[in-house]
């Protein structure tokens, strides 16, 4: 198997910024005490001077900015927390939910088992928006749109909503299996079930932002191949 080269990523590049489709189960930064690759390390050794300018959590895949000099990373750092990088994603989520510019305007704060969580006395504001795409009979494609940016926002907002995102274990969802939603599943004697996704379904899918005063940058990033198989799963056997 031909090993994952950093041009594969690659989703847009001028003389400011890169920005790549980050895949699942690669993290943004080194990890503490670990040797697994990643991005930052993949970009370095692409370019010495790339930055990340935001990260994503290890499970979710998508886009994300890396910018090429200290004045783009101020750049759009401050883009960032001025709130004018416009962020689109894409969940999965347990249930029928039927959400139309749904406002979740919850703050967020850290729980007491290192998970964040709904917090009305010390929680930081967070405010989210959720739009349903595509509906199954045990699922919700939703498009998440994040105006602020707490660690785990879209994962909490939509669990207060009681829209768990599959195979959010942390958040309180099952594990999605096959055998759950297709009549007369047969599974061969001795094999074990592997689960429709090994990771919450959770996509970075859309970024749309400036990286210099006249530049805009607009960007979709394809689905994995792990996302783009669940849903043809879910349309096939879920609909």
């Amino acid at each position: 198997m031909k090993k994952l080269q950093f041009t594969d990523l690659v989703l847009f590049e001028n003389d400011q910024v890169v920005v790549v489709n980050k895949p699942p189960m690669l993290s943004s930064l080194d990890e503490r005490f670990a040797e697994a690759p990643s991005l930052l390390r993949m970009a370095k050794a692409y370019n010495e001077e790339l930055r990340l300018c935001h990260r994503l959590d290890k499970e979710t895949s998508g886009a994300l900015i890396l910018a090429k000099d200290d004045e783009t990373y101020r750049f759009v750092s401050m883009e960032f927390e001025h709130r004018r990088v416009l962020k689109k994603y894409h969940a999965v989520v347990e249930g029928i939910h039927q959400f139309e510019m749904e406002e979740v305007d919850l703050p967020i704060g850290t729980g007491r088992n290192g998970l964040m969580r709904v917090d009305f006395g010390s929680g930081k504001e967070a405010l989210t928006y959720f739009n349903s795409v595509q509906y199954f009979r045990h699922y919700t494609l939703v498009e998440c749109t994040p105006i602020t940016g707490r660690t785990h926002q879209i994962r909490v907002h939509l669990a207060a909503r009681k829209a768990i995102i599959a195979n959010d274990t942390a958040y309180g969802a099952k594990v999605p299996f096959l055998s759950q939603i297709k009549r007369k599943f047969n599974l061969a004697k001795f094999e074990e079930e592997k689960p429709m996704i090994n990771r919450f379904a959770l996509h970075a899918r859309a970024l749309k932002f400036r990286c210099a005063e006249e530049v805009e940058v607009e960007v979709t990033a394809p689905y994995p191949k792990d996302m783009e198989v669940f849903l043809k799963q879910l349309e096939k056997w879920d609909s």
